[in-house]
């Protein structure tokens, strides 16, 4: 079952924005204002984060040329790499 309600975290992630560019497009009634779940907690309806996401204009933009596709780190082995050098022989 898909949740009915997000926190402030759950829907910065949702949406790939901030938790203070969440709050700020808030004030500016440029998204959802939450709902009072209890007298100190409030949430978003998913399906109002849904619709507002949906009613974002499709970028003009291209992605980047290098969007990581091929870029996976290296896998170093460890076993070959010395941790210290021997001490030399100075007494």
């Amino acid at each position: 079952m898909k949740p009915i309600y997000l926190d402030l975290p759950a829907v910065a992630t949702a949406v790939s924005l901030s938790e203070a560019t969440i709050q700020k497009l808030v004030r500016e009634h440029k998204f959802p204002k939450p709902r009072a779940l209890s007298d100190r907690r409030v949430a978003w309806l998913t399906r109002e984060i849904e619709t507002w996401a949906e009613a974002c204009p499709v970028s003009a933009l291209a992605p980047p040329p290098n969007t990581g596709h091929g870029n996976r780190r290296r896998k170093v082995c460890v076993s070959h790499v010395p941790i210290c050098q021997p001490a030399s022989d100075q007494v």
